[in-house]
């Protein structure tokens, strides 16, 4: 997998306190514990002392204390676990049966973020946008950190990377950054 990102590590700008209402199902967080594999027990302490403890995979918690947590871990581990987390989504999340391409999976991304989602208000999401037939772009106008979602990508592409590919490249377009407190991020895709 290759990656291009121009966009520079910053914490990310996150509005907690305008998803009163969202919920998160455990099963879904349970990506941030399995992507500090070597911090779990520090991943708990994080998620615990916003109100996610005991964190049980089928209970669900608010998206509020989910993303303080993420802001903690983004600015005391680093931006390079978040992206970890995002890669562990795909293993940890509800995610739809069949899926069995890279744009199956990239689309199916947006049908699996809303159903560990649930509550009434905007959440954002994942837009799947073909360009041609080895490139595509997806935008994220979701509150989670851009490497977070980096990672999500990544996954995807290792998981459904084509036969005749011998990659899958993802690159952060620079145009637009929720960092810089635009309403979403742009990935441009190839294999």
């Amino acid at each position: 997998m290759e990656l291009k990102t121009p966009i520079s590590a910053t914490a990310p700008t996150l509005q907690p306190m305008s998803f009163q209402g969202i919920e998160v199902i455990g099963q879904s967080i349970l990506a941030i514990v399995n992507g500090m594999e070597l911090a779990q027990s520090r991943a708990l302490r994080i998620l615990g002392e916003n109100g996610i403890a005991p964190l049980k995979a089928d209970a669900w918690y608010p998206m509020p204390a989910l993303l303080k947590s993420f802001r903690l871990v983004f600015d005391k581990i680093g931006p390079s676990t978040v992206r970890t987390i995002g890669r562990k989504i795909p293993d940890s999340a509800h995610f739809p049966p069949d899926i069995d391409t890279l744009e199956k999976g990239l689309r199916a991304v947006d049908m699996a973020y809303r159903m560990n989602h649930r509550g009434k208000g905007a959440i954002g999401g994942y837009r799947f946008e073909p360009v041609d037939k080895r490139n595509a772009r997806m935008v994220c106008d979701n509150p989670y950190p851009c490497d977070l979602d980096l990672g999500l990508i990544e996954a995807i592409g290792d998981r459904f990377r084509p036969k005749d590919s011998l990659w899958v490249r993802i690159e952060h377009e620079a145009k637009s950054c929720r960092r810089r407190g635009d309403s979403a991020c742009t990935y441009s895709i190839n294999w």
